[in-house]
C-alpha cells in the first residue's frame, strides 16, 4: 500500500467461520515498524470472551471481520459488550488475491485494509433492533407459510368439486372460514349459507351451486388438519404482532410518523423500523439508503452506452416489505398511486411496483430525517379527519342539546 497514509495503527481482521475465527493484529510502533499477531480462537462462548479480551490487551482500535453467513453475530456481541469498534464487511468487496487463499492471510488482508481506511462497515441496528429481527424475520416466515396452507386448502377445495374461491374474494376470510369449518364439520346447505355476510349475501345461488361437491372422508381428514393448523398459524401471528406493538414504544415518533405514508400500516412501520432503525445519520442520503435496500437501479454502462439498470443485491427483507407496501398504495387515491398508473403505460407490473418502493424508501428517509409526517398533495386531510371523527363529534352535541343544530330563520323568529 505505498503512498497510502495509514488511519489507523492498531487494527486486526478476523476470518469468522463457523468453529474458527482467525485473527491478525497490527500494530504500528512510534518508529514506523510494524508488528503482527496471528491466533486462531474456536466458536464458543468462552473462545469469543478470550478474543475479546485479547484485542482488548493489544489496545486494538478497530476490529474488521467478514463473514458470509451468520456466523458474526455472536463475535461482534462480544466485542461490542468489550466496548471495541467493529465492523462487518461486506466478503464481496475485499476478494484476496486469487491462488493466494488460506484463512491466516485473509485475516492479514483484512487488517491491512482497515488500516488505510479502504473498507466500509455494513449497517448494523443498535442489539435491541438487532434482536427484534429475530422476532420480525420469523414473522415473515410464519406467514409465507400461513399463506402456503391457505393454498393448499382452496386446492383440496377445487379437488373436491368446491369451487367456493371462485365465488368469494377470499377463500380465508371471515365468511369462507366458517363454510370451510362447516363442510368439515358436516352442516346442511341451509346451515352453510347462514355463514355469509355483507356482499356475499346477494350471491346466495352461486355460493350453494360452490358449495355442492364430492368431498370424500380423506379430503375432510386433510381438510380438518389444513384448517387447524391455518387457525393456530393466524393465533401466532396475531401474538407476534402485538409483540411488536409493544416493542415499538420507544420509537413511537418514527412508528406514527411512517403510517402517514399511503400504503404502510402499523405492522409494516414497526417491519420497516426494526430492518433501518430511526436514525438515518447512518445512511448519509436518500440514494445510499435505497441502495442498500436493493431498490435503486444497477449502473452498467460500457462505450457510452446504458445496458441492463437491474436492481443489484441487498436487503432483500427490507426489499419485499416496501414491494409489499407499494401494492397496497397503488389502492390508494395518492401521489404514489398515480406514479404507479403513470408507469404501467410503458412498464410491467412488477416493474411499476419496484419503482413505487423505491420512491417509498426515499420518502422515509427524509421524514424520519426532518421528523415531519407526509402529507399527500393528492389526499383531502380535511374531508379524512371529518369522515373519521363525525360521529364523534355529533355524539358529544346530541349530549350537550345542540343537534340537531336549530335553523337559521328559526333562530331569528325566536329574536
Amino acid at each position: 500500500m505505498e503512498g497510502l497514509s495509514p488511519l489507523h495503527r492498531r487494527v486486526a481482521g478476523i476470518d469468522v467461520h463457523r468453529m474458527l475465527h482467525v485473527v491478525t493484529v497490527l500494530i504500528e510502533q512510534p518508529d514506523g515498524s510494524m508488528t503482527k499477531h496471528s491466533r486462531e480462537f474456536g466458536g464458543f462462548k468462552r473462545d469469543c470472551r478470550a478474543l475479546a479480551a485479547w484485542l482488548g490487551e493489544l489496545q486494538v482500535q478497530l476490529v474488521v471481520m467478514e463473514s458470509t453467513g451468520i456466523y458474526w453475530k455472536s463475535v461482534y456481541s462480544h466485542l461490542e459488550n468489550a466496548g471495541l469498534i467493529a465492523w462487518v464487511v461486506n466478503a464481496h468487496f475485499i476478494k484476496h488475491v486469487p491462488g493466494r487463499k488460506t484463512d491466516m492471510l485473509d485475516s492479514e488482508w483484512l487488517a491491512v485494509l482497515a488500516r488505510f481506511g479502504l473498507v466500509r462497515g455494513s449497517f448494523i441496528p443498535p442489539k435491541d433492533l438487532r434482536e427484534l429481527r429475530l422476532v420480525s424475520r420469523y414473522r415473515r416466515k410464519l406467514s409465507a407459510t400461513c399463506a402456503s396452507q391457505v393454498n393448499r386448502l382452496h386446492k383440496m377445495l377445487d379437488d373436491g368439486g368446491i369451487k367456493l374461491g371462485a365465488v368469494v374474494a377470499d377463500v380465508n376470510g371471515v365468511s369462507a372460514r366458517a363454510m370451510v369449518r362447516g363442510l368439515i364439520d358436516g352442516q346442511s346447505p341451509a346451515l352453510l349459507l347462514s355463514h355469509a355476510r355483507g356482499a356475499l349475501k346477494r350471491k346466495t345461488e352461486e355460493l350453494a351451486a360452490s358449495l355442492d361437491g364430492d368431498l370424500s372422508e380423506r379430503h375432510l381428514f386433510v381438510l380438518r388438519h389444513l384448517s387447524d393448523s391455518i387457525e393456530q398459524m393466524q393465533r401466532q401471528l396475531a401474538d407476534i404482532d402485538a409483540y411488536l406493538m409493544r416493542a415499538m414504544q420507544p420509537y413511537a415518533w418514527a412508528h406514527s410518523l411512517l403510517q402517514t405514508i399511503p400504503g404502510i400500516d402499523e405492522v409494516a412501520a414497526a417491519l420497516i423500523l426494526i430492518e433501518i432503525g430511526d436514525d438515518m445519520a447512518r445512511f448519509a442520503s436518500p440514494e445510499r439508503l435505497a441502495c442498500w435496500a436493493a431498490l435503486s437501479p444497477g449502473n452498467h454502462e460500457s462505450a457510452g452506452k446504458r445496458k441492463s439498470g437491474r436492481t443489484r443485491h441487498g436487503n432483500n427483507v427490507i426489499r419485499h416489505i416496501l414491494c409489499e407496501c407499494a401494492n397496497a398504495a397503488r389502492m390508494t387515491k395518492s401521489t404514489l398511486a398515480a406514479k404507479y398508473k403513470s408507469l404501467m403505460v410503458r412498464k410491467s407490473h412488477k416493474k411499476a411496483i419496484v419503482a413505487v418502493a423505491h420512491k417509498m424508501i426515499r420518502l422515509i428517509y427524509i421524514l424520519l430525517s426532518r421528523r415531519q409526517p407526509y402529507l399527500d398533495q393528492a389526499i383531502d386531510y380535511a374531508a379524512m379527519s371529518a369522515r373519521k371523527n363525525a360521529p364523534r363529534w355529533i355524539k358529544q352535541l346530541k349530549a350537550i342539546g345542540k343537534w340537531p343544530a336549530p335553523r337559521a330563520s328559526a333562530a331569528a323568529a325566536a329574536t
